[in-house]
């Protein structure tokens, strides 16, 4: 069934034109905000709790702004399982890859860490060509393997290595010639086998997982924030900043805390461009 529904509706559907799938995303929009509501009540809550001093009505409102983004993020996610290189370059820009040369030229690796904030799958896409680093994307399996293998083949069709979380430790210990970018989302729910952070995130108290910490200081690997900006439908931009230089030299939580405030600023300028149907406050102290 998972074939059929990939080689006759998605496969096709990533052959329209943009201006088609937007309408597309229009229709979807208005089926989940009002007809079949998709985690309405997980996104309410979600934003109600986030932003306590906001009324009734602007949670509504930013609500609905939620779901259009959200639909666009699904069509231009489709639109990925057949992007020319050309199209992702002409719609994904990274400003400022050269902060990252002074660490490729020393043959050091780093982490780039950010959340699932506008469009992380178009960054997936386009980052490789951007920047003098081998890019190398962690991701959770999916439990379906056909699609686990499309979504894997989407996202590296340009230069992208996908590892799993499972493969993370194997892979960190890697002989490598060329020095690689790691990136790392930091905004999922931790399990609760994973030790975490505890900290005030979006006015709740949040547990955030400490692995782009901890690797960062076991292979002493700089860390820097990705910014993803949308700067219009369909069209995103990343700006690259330095969030530490010698992991080491931190202090314990440091470092998560850093990348937490960042994504956190960028919500609160933007709250719409988040993924509110996670359930991110699932672990409890």
């Amino acid at each position: 069934m998972t074939k059929v529904l990939f080689y006759l509706i998605l496969k096709p559907l990533s052959l329209l034109p943009y201006w088609v799938l937007y309408g597309i995303s229009n229709f979807l929009a208005f089926v989940f905000y009002y007809l079949i509501p998709y985690r309405k009540k997980v996104v309410l809550i979600n934003l109600r709790n986030s932003f306590p001093d906001k009324s009734e009505e602007e949670i509504n409102s930013l609500c609905k702004k939620f779901y259009a983004h959200l639909c666009d993020i699904i069509v231009e996610s489709v639109k990925l399982f057949s992007i020319s290189n050309k199209q992702i370059l002409a719609r994904f820009k990274v400003r400022n890859p050269e902060i990252l040369q002074p660490y490729f030229d020393a043959g050091k690796d780093v982490i780039i860490v950010g959340g699932h904030y506008n469009n992380w799958e178009m960054l997936a896409a386009g980052i490789d060509q951007q920047v003098p680093h081998d890019t190398v994307g962690l991701y959770s399996k999916l439990s379906n393997p056909f699609f686990d293998k499309k979504m894997k083949s989407s996202r590296s069709a340009f230069g992208l290595r996908m590892v799993t979380t499972k493969e993370s430790f194997a892979y960190f210990k890697e002989e490598h010639l060329v020095p690689r970018m790691t990136i790392f989302g930091a905004d999922q729910s931790p399990t609760y086998s994973k030790s975490v952070h505890w900290t005030t995130f979006l006015n709740q108290e949040t547990a955030v997982a400490l692995g782009t910490e901890r690797f960062a200081k076991k292979y002493n690997m700089p860390v820097v924030y990705g910014s993803i900006v949308k700067e219009s439908r369909g069209h995103f931009s990343l700006t690259i900043s330095l969030l530490c230089n010698d992991p080491n030299d931190t202090k314990d939580g440091e470092i998560t805390e850093l990348h937490t405030r960042k994504l956190e600023e960028q919500i609160f300028a933007h709250p719409e461009y988040w993924l509110w149907t996670h359930k991110r406050w699932k672990r409890k102290r």
